[in-house]
C-alpha cells in the first residue's frame, strides 16, 4: 500500500465534500447569520451530523475492519457469514433505536439543548426539526458498513465522495431560500434525512463487486459477533471523542444566545484539515496495519506506524500555526456576508483560535486511537477518552459562568492533548509504538518549516489587513491567495529542509 497516495485518493473527495461544506455553510450563513433560526437548525443538524462523522469517519471501521479483514483471510465465506450478521443486527438496533427517541423526542431535545428549556417556540421548532433529521442516523449507519467493507477492500475512493450528496442537496435547498423565508429550516431538515438514503444507495451500487447483503432476522449472534459489538461502542467513543465533546459543547452553550452557531462556524474551519491529517490517515492504515500485526511483521509495524505520525504532524501543524495567526480573517472572509454581521465574526473568530490550538492533538487521537484498533483493543482508548470527556465537561461548566461560550473550545483543547498525551504513554507501556530516529529526524524538520511559513503567513496577512477587512466584498478572494502563497512557501521550505521528500510519494508501506 502507498500511504501517501491512498491518503491522497480518500482526501480529494474529502476535500471536495468540505468545500462544498464550505459553501453551504456560507449560505446558511447568509440567510440565517448567528440568529435564533440559526440556533435552532444547527441543533437538529447536530445530532446526525454527529452519528454521521462518528459512523463515517473511521469510528465504525475502527471495530469493523479488523475483524472483517481477519475473516477475510480466512475465505470469503466466512468474511459474508460474519457481514451479514453485522448488518441484520445493525438494521435491527438502529430501527428500534430510532423508532424509541422519535417517540421521546421532547425529553431527547432538552437533553441536547437544555437552554432552550425557557423559550417554548424555540424548544417546540428544535423538536420538529430533530424528529425530520433524526431519521438520518439510521441510513448514514448502514452506509457506513458499506464504507467500511470498501475500505477493507482498500477501495477508499467511494466512501470518501459518499458524504458529497448531503452537501449538493443543502446547497439546492439554499438556492431558493428567498422563497422560503422562515420555513427553510424545515426544508433543509428534509434534505438532510433524504441524502441519507441516496448515500445509502450510492454505497451499495459500489459494495456488490465485493459483497452482497442477505436481510434475515434469523441472526446468529456466535463469538465473533459478540466480539464485536464489544469493541463497537468502546470505538465510537475513543474514536469519535472529538465529536462527543463538541456535542457536549452544544449542550452547554445552548444556554448562551448565539453560541451554538459561533462554535459551530469555527468548528467548520478546522474539521477540514482534520478530515485529511487525522481521519483520512487513521482510515487507510488500520486495512494494512492490522495484516501487519497479524502477521507479526514488526519492521512493518513500526514504519507504517512512525511514517502515519509524520505525514499526520506535517499536515496539521503547519495548519494549525495558520489559523491561530489569521483566525478573525478566515472566518470573516468566508462566512461574514449578510446576516452574518461583524461581532458574530469576532466571536466565531475567537472560538476558532482556540480550537486551533488543539488541532495538531484532534489528529494525533485518531492517529493513536487506529494503532489500538489494529490490535483489537477498543477499551484503552475508550477509558482515556471518558476522562478527556469529563475532564472537558468539569472545565466547561465550572467556568460557563464568568467566561462563557469562549470556554467551551478552551476545555476541548485542553482534554484533546490530554488524550492523545495519555494515549502515547499507554501505547509506549504497551510496546505497541516505538519512535524510529528518521521520525524524530522529520519532526524537527516539521516544525522548523511551520514557524518559517508562520513568520510569512503573518506578514502576508498584515500586508493585506485593510483588504480583507469584514466590510470588504471580495475579501475571500485575497483570503485564498494569501492560503496559496503560505502553502507554496511551507511546501518549498519543506523540500529545501528535507522535512518532506518527493521521494516519499513513492514508497509503499
Amino acid at each position: 500500500m502507498n500511504l501517501i497516495k491512498s491518503t491522497g485518493t480518500f482526501s480529494f473527495f474529502t476535500i471536495i465534500s468540505r468545500l462544498l461544506g464550505y459553501l453551504r455553510d456560507i449560505m446558511i450563513a447568509i440567510f440565517l447569520g448567528t440568529g435564533y433560526l440559526a440556533d435552532v437548525f444547527f441543533v437538529a443538524f447536530r445530532i446526525p451530523n454527529t452519528f454521521r462523522r462518528l459512523f463515517s469517519e473511521g469510528t465504525f471501521n475502527s471495530a469493523f475492519v479488523p475483524s472483517y479483514a481477519s475473516e477475510l483471510s480466512q475465505g470469503k465465506d466466512r468474511s459474508d457469514k460474519f457481514a451479514n450478521n453485522i448488518f441484520n443486527l445493525l438494521i435491527l438496533s438502529l430501527f428500534f433505536l430510532v423508532l424509541i427517541i422519535e417517540t421521546f423526542m421532547p425529553m431527547f431535545v432538552f437533553l441536547i439543548a437544555p437552554g432552550f428549556e425557557g423559550d417554548i417556540q424555540k424548544m417546540e421548532l428544535a423538536i420538529n426539526l430533530t424528529r425530520i433529521t433524526f431519521p438520518f442516523l439510521f441510513f448514514i449507519s448502514l452506509a457506513s458498513f458499506f464504507s467500511a467493507i470498501l475500505n477493507s477492500h482498500n477501495r477508499f475512493a467511494v466512501a470518501s465522495a459518499a458524504p458529497i450528496i448531503l452537501n449538493i442537496m443543502l446547497i439546492g435547498v439554499l438556492f431558493y431560500a428567498n422563497f422560503l423565508n422562515d420555513k427553510i429550516v424545515y426544508y433543509l431538515s428534509y434534505a438532510i434525512t433524504i441524502s441519507g438514503i441516496f448515500q445509502l444507495i450510492f454505497l451499495y451500487i459500489f459494495v456488490k463487486k465485493f459483497y452482497l447483503p442477505k436481510i434475515s432476522f434469523k441472526i446468529k449472534i456466535d463469538e465473533k459477533v459478540k466480539i464485536f459489538f464489544k469493541k463497537l461502542l468502546p470505538s465510537i467513543f475513543a474514536s469519535g471523542v472529538t465529536q462527543i465533546n463538541i456535542l457536549v459543547g452544544t449542550i452547554i452553550a445552548s444556554f448562551q444566545a448565539s453560541a451554538v452557531s459561533y462554535l459551530y462556524y469555527a468548528d467548520r474551519i478546522y474539521q477540514i484539515n482534520l478530515a485529511i491529517a487525522g481521519i483520512a490517515i487513521g482510515v487507510v492504515i488500520l486495512p494494512q496495519l492490522s495484516k501487519y500485526i497479524q502477521n507479526e511483521q514488526k519492521d512493518e509495524i513500526i514504519l507504517i506506524q512512525n511514517k502515519a505520525l509524520e505525514l499526520s504532524l506535517f499536515l496539521s501543524i503547519p495548519a494549525a500555526v495558520a489559523l491561530i495567526i489569521a483566525s478573525e480573517q478566515i472566518i470573516s472572509a468566508l462566512f461574514g456576508y449578510g446576516s452574518f454581521d461583524e461581532s458574530g465574526v469576532k466571536n466565531s473568530a475567537k472560538a476558532l483560535f482556540y480550537f486551533s490550538i488543539g488541532l495538531p492533538a484532534f489528529a494525533l487521537i485518531k492517529i493513536f486511537s487506529s494503532f489500538f484498533f489494529a490490535r483489537h483493543n477498543t477499551r484503552t482508548p475508550f477509558y482515556i477518552s471518558l476522562i478527556s470527556v469529563l475532564l472537558n465537561i468539569l472545565i466547561s461548566v465550572y467556568y460557563f459562568k464568568n467566561v462563557g461560550f469562549i470556554i467551551i473550545p478552551i476545555a476541548t483543547s485542553i482534554s484533546s492533548w490530554f488524550n492523545a498525551i495519555i494515549l502515547l504513554i499507554f501505547l509506549k507501556k504497551n510496546n505497541f509504538f516505538s519512535f524510529n530516529f528518521m521520525f524524530i529526524n522529520k519532526l524537527v524538520r516539521i516544525l522548523i518549516a511551520s514557524i518559517l511559513m508562520g513568520t510569512i503567513f503573518n506578514y502576508l496577512i498584515n500586508f493585506f489587513y485593510e483588504d480583507l477587512s469584514y466590510e470588504q466584498n471580495f475579501k475571500s478572494f485575497y483570503l485564498i491567495g494569501v492560503v496559496i502563497l503560505g502553502l507554496i512557501s511551507y511546501f518549498l521550505i519543506a523540500i529545501f529542509i528535507k522535512a518532506f521528500k518527493t521521494s516519499d510519494i513513492k514508497l509503499k508501506y
